[in-house]
């Protein structure tokens, strides 16, 4: 009779080691959240930095090739440079970029001017400080 009654004790946890467990868990996950949400925001930053690169660097190539720059970033797409314009990671559209649009040639055979320079649309500052439609 001793021992039924000693089994039916040590099958399941008790009150305090539940509330241990469950407070350790809770612990660990107040210390990964912050993390988890910098590296989410240094992902969409880099992101960022990776799309502002490539098509700056689409819009030389077009320029040289074309002798003229790009009216529009659609030109970039309609010329097969680009499959698509990429989407701003902040804003989550495609139609927020804002370019920059000159008189200045960029090279001696170039006729017609236009876009020189694309930035983010997204409000906000980086995490280094420096405002997202400045970079």
């Amino acid at each position: 009779m001793v021992s039924t009654l000693t089994t039916r004790r040590r099958r399941g946890f008790t009150l305090i080691e539940l509330m241990m467990v469950i407070s350790i868990i809770l612990i660990l996950v107040s210390i990964a959240a912050p993390i988890y949400k910098t590296a989410i925001l240094h992902a969409h930053e880099a992101v960022l930095r990776d799309d502002l690169f490539t098509m700056r660097s689409l819009i030389q190539q077009y320029t040289l090739d074309k002798q003229k720059a790009p009216q529009s970033l659609e030109d970039l797409v309609s010329a097969g440079y680009i499959k698509q314009i990429p989407k701003d990671p902040f804003t989550g559209t495609a139609d927020t970029w804002v370019t920059d649009q000159e008189d200045v040639l960029l090279s001696v055979d170039q006729q017609q001017p236009g876009i020189v320079d694309v930035h983010s649309g997204a409000s906000g500052s980086s995490s280094e400080g420096t405002a997202y439609s400045s970079w």
